[in-house]
């Protein structure tokens, strides 16, 4: 986990008081790795032994003059930002700091405000370019650190395959993750998939804001005092501080009520601190913050019902993800997924699921998404008694406008199945019996190369190569 107080900051200047009143600044901010340095000619020493996000460098400095190490950081750091703090008023050696590449210029003495602020947005610049970095390294191997934590998510979608690199980059940051799509696509499940990989010590803790008032909202988010309003006898502690160390899943934040809601969360997003009800001291947040939605938040900005601050601040990270009629390659993998949990659930064998299943479901739009997917399988099996499943449920979910061709076995496949002998003939050559095999199971999956892949065993653009060598072939 990578949170922003925990980044190390490198304090260079030759005066012991300003080092001393600096670094207590920076702690009582809550960033407790601040590193101080009084000799210039060491700095460059301390960066290559020792981790640093972000540099206070004093301008006028005995021995090795604050410029000219300005100048060497960024030849030989350039990721690591550089906030320049002098006495020096000057308005040219600003500007030179700044093209020497200086992320900031400050004149002593800095209003403390001032400062934080602005090491708060040096300290997100270098997250987030480390995190752009991770991910160009994620797309260009193509690999994932950690394929056990996304185990749980059923896909062999190219789509779904970049969102799980994406996360894998995005996971050690503190910043916000917005996780869009549909009803039913599986939101919550990848929101903990995202805390999972992040390695975060504290819990996941998940909860649906839809038709919280504000009243409601803020006792369940940020906790009371004893005495905070008539019923309070005891103290509250709120769910982020449950969540401290960990994630805090904030689902339908599209029904956020404005404005009153929407401006409280924006300042534990912004400050990282929150006040419980009937307190006047501020508590500090230690948990990130997911958000998922199915409503278009860029028309309630519009609208005037989503606050544009906090979209863009809760927009800091964002995975949409894709609908089930866009990833049918996943439609019999799921089904085969829901028939065991269901078989399981409700202690029968798992039953005999007749080819045209797919068909059926490969040609249906599916707006419930994985949810309704899931809603029918467990439906067809608690009417099922034994023997090869019944199709009439499905038929009644699904409606008649989706008749998949039937499509009979293939009989030398099915003696080698059964254990009985092959049908009297010629064995087909293994070009033939793939080219069968490629077109029953277009046959079952009513023409989609999606789902043909997937009952194939293959990728399909693995099985769009064969289709197109076979065209060529004629």
């Amino acid at each position: 986990m990578t949170d922003q107080r925990n980044f190390p900051i490198l304090v260079v200047d030759d005066e012991e008081e300003i080092l001393f009143t600096t670094s207590v600044t920076l702690r009582s901010a809550g960033f407790s790795r601040v590193l101080t340095e009084g000799d210039s000619r060491r700095v460059m020493e301390t960066l290559a032994r020792q981790e640093v996000a972000l540099i206070l460098l004093d301008l006028y400095m005995p021995h090795l003059p604050g410029y000219d190490l300005l100048r060497e950081i960024a030849a030989n750091h350039p990721e690591i930002p550089v906030i320049v703090v002098t006495a020096a008023n000057e308005a040219e050696m600003a500007v030179e700091c700044m093209k020497g590449g200086a992320f900031d210029y400050f004149v002593k003495p800095v209003e403390p405000p001032r400062l934080l602020a602005t090491v708060r947005r040096a300290l997100e610049m270098h997250s987030l370019r480390s995190q752009v970095n991770s991910l160009s390294s994620r797309l260009l191997t193509g690999e994932l650190r950690n394929p056990e934590a996304f185990a749980p998510i059923i896909t062999r979608s190219p789509k779904m395959r970049a969102i799980f690199q994406y996360l894998e980059a995005v996971a050690g940051s503190d910043q916000p993750l917005l996780i869009t799509g549909e009803t039913g696509v599986g939101k919550e499940l990848v929101a903990r998939t995202a805390h999972d990989v992040s390695g975060r010590s504290g819990p996941f803790v998940a909860v649906n804001i839809a038709g919280l008032d504000d009243m409601v909202f803020s006792d369940t988010l940020f906790g009371h005092r004893r005495g905070a309003f008539t019923g309070a006898d005891q103290q509250r502690e709120g769910l982020i501080a449950r969540a401290a160390g960990g994630t805090l899943f904030l689902d339908e934040i599209g029904d956020l009520p404005p404005p009153s809601s929407q401006v409280k969360l924006l300042r534990l997003l912004q400050e990282q601190e929150y006040y419980p009800l009937g307190s006047d001291t501020p508590s500090r947040s230690a948990a990130r913050v997911i958000v998922a939605t199915n409503r278009n938040l860029n028309a309630m900005m519009t609208e005037g019902s989503f606050r544009k601050d906090l979209y863009y601040r809760l927009n800091a990270h964002r995975v949409q993800i894709p609908p089930l009629r866009e990833r049918r390659e996943d439609i019999p993998l799921l089904a085969e997924h829901f028939f065991r949990e269901a078989a399981a659930s409700l202690s029968r064998p798992k039953p005999t699921v007749p080819p045209e299943l797919a068909g059926y479901l490969g040609t249906y739009g599916f707006p419930g998404n994985i949810r309704e997917l899931r809603a029918m399988v467990f439906d067809a099996m608690a009417r099922h008694d034994r023997g090869v499943l019944s199709l009439a449920g499905f038929r009644e979910a699904i409606g008649s406008q989706c008749r998949p061709t039937a499509a009979s076995p293939l009989p030398f496949l099915q003696g080698l199945r059964a254990g009985n002998s092959p049908p009297a003939g010629p064995i087909p050559t293994l070009k033939e019996a793939e080219e069968a095999l490629i077109a029953h199971a277009l046959r079952i999956a009513n023409g989609n190369q999606g789902i043909a892949a997937a009952h194939l065993g293959i990728t399909r653009q693995a099985l769009n190569k064969r289709l197109s060598r076979k065209t060529a072939e004629r």
